[in-house]
């Protein structure tokens, strides 16, 4: 199967082999025949399966003839992160450069009025992440009524943050007669219902197991006590031989602590993060890309939100909360064939979330042993941390907790009052630093005080 066989028009075809492809994905093989013909399309694809140019490559074609209006786009794409959005806008430019589409990008961090001229002059395609696009609509820049074709990429991740109130919103201000190609990495209950009530009668293409790995990731667990992290990934970091590597933290206020860690032990190492301002990121990433920069230490705003086909290692620094996250974060490398590594750190109170990863990708993570850094070991049955710090198994159930009296229900026609218990015996009396008297908020209704 090549291109030739997918329906493109000869100037988009010339655009994709002057980028150097010249056999299509199975994301590709399947999406493209379909959107071209109209239909609505649910996908399921994991990261780097090439999933955006089976979209871009038919919208370029299907939006070839007419054109827009000021402020009217005529299609629009909507993705979670501005990196996304920033790489779906460098696919229409590479693949639409024979023919005279015009694009723009809504994101944050960007200035709003540069945007509003890029509106005013007329879109063909609009991509945006959802925040800045209803900032836009409600100042008045925008009109969404002659939008033809609606994307939304990255479900999951959508809802992952919280963009989900957002995008009904937005597609309740779109044409209910339009094409609607739906994208998602993993296809949870959520996702599937808001899929069902977004698409008309969609034709269903799942390439991919959901959150599998790529067979080419050659992936390691590192398990250390919490005291030893840092020194067990100086000591990885010296052993492997890297090209450039994303290292990536739970927190963003870890992000940057962990990339001073390095940069005193000798390391070169940026951050890329949500809080770093729009031209910092751009330029944190360029630099990543063209090999100036070897470590990246990021949050998981980068984990769907890098297309670079040569990294050759990733570090998880934190075992991810969700184990969605943990096949993401892998997928950075290991792109279109190539060998890639994946090493994580764990403690042994990252039992539950690595437990949950295993059994998500179907298989026991390989251990690593370090040379310097003492092992750790941790219980065959997985447990999680409870608020209060402590570990508890996930087969107990948790004990109710009794719901305080408030206020007792007076009979008709009399004054509610407060419940109060009378004071306890005063041999029980305990030390409050009250004195003699005991406030009643401190009684409980058996008499016992309540423990500090």
């Amino acid at each position: 199967m090549t291109f030739q066989n997918l329906g493109l028009s000869e100037d988009t075809l010339k655009a994709v082999e002057d980028s150097g492809y010249t056999e299509p994905t199975p994301i590709q093989e399947q999406a493209i025949p379909v959107v071209l013909t109209g239909r609505d399309v649910l996908g399921c694809a994991q990261t780097g399966t090439g999933k955006t140019a089976g979209f871009t490559l038919p919208m370029i074609d299907m939006l070839a003839t007419g054109r827009a209006r000021a402020r009217m786009p005529r299609s629009l794409i909507l993705e979670p992160t501005r990196e996304l959005a920033a790489q779906v806008s460098e696919s229409f430019e590479r693949y639409g450069k024979y023919h005279r589409l015009t694009t723009a990008l809504l994101i944050g961090g960007e200035s709003f009025s540069d945007q509003e001229k890029a509106l005013g002059r007329g879109v063909d395609v609009l991509i945006a992440t959802p925040g800045r696009l209803i900032d836009l609509f409600e100042r008045g820049r925008i009109l969404l009524s002659d939008v033809k074709v609606l994307v939304i990429d990255e479900a999951d991740r959508m809802l992952d943050m919280g963009f989900i109130p957002d995008i009904e919103r937005i597609v309740g201000l779109l044409p209910r007669k339009r094409q609607t190609l739906f994208f998602s990495a993993t296809m949870p209950p959520e996702i599937r219902k808001l899929a069902d009530g977004f698409l008309t009668e969609p034709k269903e293409i799942a390439v991919a197991p959901p959150a599998s790995p790529a067979e080419t990731v050659d992936q390691q667990l590192a398990l250390v006590h919490g005291d030893d992290k840092r020194a067990a990934l100086r000591e990885i970091l010296r052993a492997e031989t890297i090209e450039n590597g994303l290292i990536f933290c739970n927190r963003k206020r870890d992000v940057d602590i962990l990339v001073k860690s390095l940069t005193k032990h000798g390391f070169e190492a940026s951050a890329l993060h949500g809080d770093m301002p729009q031209f910092r990121r751009t330029d944190t990433l360029e630099r990543f890309r063209s090999g100036e920069l070897r470590l990246l230490v990021a949050s998981d705003v980068a984990a769907r939100g890098l297309d670079i086909p040569r990294v050759s290692h990733v570090f998880n620094f934190d075992v991810p909360i969700h184990a969605e996250d943990y096949v993401h974060r892998i997928g950075r490398t290991g792109r279109a064939g190539r060998p890639g590594t994946a090493i994580t750190i764990a403690q042994p109170d990252d039992a539950f979330h690595t437990h949950k990863i295993e059994k998500l990708i179907g298989r026991d993570v390989p251990r690593r042993d370090l040379e310097t850094i003492e092992g750790a070991d941790w219980d065959d049955k997985p447990k999680r941390r409870r608020r209060n710090g402590k570990s508890a198994s996930t087969e107990t159930e948790p004990v109710p907790r009794e719901r305080p009296r408030r206020w007792s229900a007076a009979p008709a026609g009399q004054e509610r009052r407060r419940r109060t218990a009378a004071p306890p015996a005063e041999a029980h009396r305990p030390d409050t630093a009250f004195g003699e008297h005991i406030p009643a908020f401190l009684l409980r209704p058996g008499g016992e005080a309540r423990s500090a």
